[in-house]
């Protein structure tokens, strides 16, 4: 009679347990190592007397473990029994860990999250099939890890009442994907109930999603003086397709994009930045966007206030109003030969008082609707 084989969610239990090292606590050798691995998979009773292969009664070794417990010259049942459970601990002890920040955080998940990835996309989307049934079990030692370190650090982790808005609801189903990868794993990837969120790679920094970006410049902007305090902000690039912030860290460069947004909001509430929208950052971009397309060039007066810049050696203010009167006006307190643009443009010619209007004169000032800007920049293409 053939022996039985087994089951798939057993084995994923097993290398789960296993992290990645032999469960015999006095060895512990690395069970995947490059491109291969030596995972053993060990009955406790032999498989001869019982035809057992459950769960509880199969351990992953190494191979030289494997053939000393076999022998019986080395190790008894219950020895290896407490194995299991020894590692369990281990588990506990190693990835319960609280955090104080983010950051720290981050740089535990972070490697693991990589290494998941180059897995999926070498094996998984490389059509490597026999290569992907062999580092699955990386995956799942992986993921175990992450699960266990994830769950202590919950409280890291942005949030909002409103699941789309939060950072959490990604992470809660990333916990459940694990769950499920762990449990079973259906041949065709479409039957799966918990795919994994591509917002994990985004939140840790790993890979961009493109997103709607958050509302409020004011927001940005806070987060730029934190940065910049911490000597991780280099500059800022807006009225691109991709606008982006260029960090600087660990003496490395990277682009942090505006519409990256579960890791734009994962840093808002690391750096505590929420703010309410005044100036809509999408308004803001699609100006710069405009001038950009017309060849019209224009610089930040200061990062810390991304709503006013120089083009053409003229100061340009832009501003979001129902309806800009006169009192927003004096508050803003424009210097003179200024233009004050308001990126409302809901109502047309009645986004600007006027009273607003008769005041800008006075302060020799420029006001213009969105209209009127978009006529205002094609001047100024025309005079360069």
């Amino acid at each position: 009679m053939s022996r039985k084989k087994i089951t798939e969610n057993v084995k994923k239990r097993l290398y789960a347990d296993s992290m990645g090292r032999c469960m015999n606590p006095d060895c512990q050798e690395k069970l995947f190592i490059n491109d291969r691995d030596i995972v053993e998979k060990a009955h406790i009773i032999p498989y001869c007397e019982t035809e057992d292969n459950s769960y509880e009664n199969l351990i992953i070794l190494c191979p030289n473990c494997h053939t000393r417990f076999d022998k019986g010259s080395s190790y008894n049942i219950e020895k290896v029994k407490s194995w299991k459970r020894i590692r369990e601990e281990e588990l506990d002890n190693l990835f319960s860990k609280k955090f104080k920040n983010f950051d720290e955080l981050k740089s535990k998940v972070k490697p693991l999250l990589i290494d998941n990835k180059t897995i999926y996309e070498k094996y998984y989307l490389g059509d490597k099939k026999n290569l992907w049934d062999k580092f699955e079990g990386r995956i799942l030692v992986n993921n175990r890890m992450l699960k266990k370190i994830l769950e202590q650090n919950l409280n890291l982790i942005q949030r909002n009442s409103i699941e789309f808005y939060s950072n959490l609801e990604y992470v809660n189903t990333f916990i459940m994907h694990i769950d499920e990868f762990e449990a079973t794993r259906p041949d065709d990837e479409k039957e799966r109930e918990v795919l994994f969120p591509k917002e994990i790679n985004s939140i840790f920094g790993i890979a961009p999603v493109d997103d709607d970006m958050l509302p409020s410049t004011e927001s940005l902007e806070l987060l730029i003086i934190k940065l910049n305090e911490e000597g991780k902000f280099e500059s800022i690039s807006m009225g691109d397709e991709d606008s982006y912030i260029l960090l600087k860290e660990d003496g490395e460069l990277s682009k942090l994009y505006l519409n990256d947004t579960p890791r734009l909001r994962q840093l808002y509430f690391e750096y505590h930045c929420f703010r309410s929208t005044k100036v809509r950052l999408t308004s803001l971009n699609f100006a710069y966007k405009f001038m950009k397309s017309r060849g019209v060039n224009f610089e930040f007066d200061n990062f810390n206030n991304l709503r006013e810049v120089t083009v053409c050696g003229i100061k340009m203010i832009f501003v979001y109003e129902y309806c800009l009167n006169k009192v927003d006006l004096m508050n803003l307190s424009p210097e003179e030969n200024s233009v004050v643009i308001n990126l409302h443009n809901w109502n047309g010619e009645s986004c600007i008082s006027s009273e607003a209007n008769e005041l800008s004169k006075k302060m020799n000032v420029t006001l213009l609707t969105m209209e009127d800007y978009y006529i205002y920049v094609h001047k100024l293409k025309q005079r360069k």
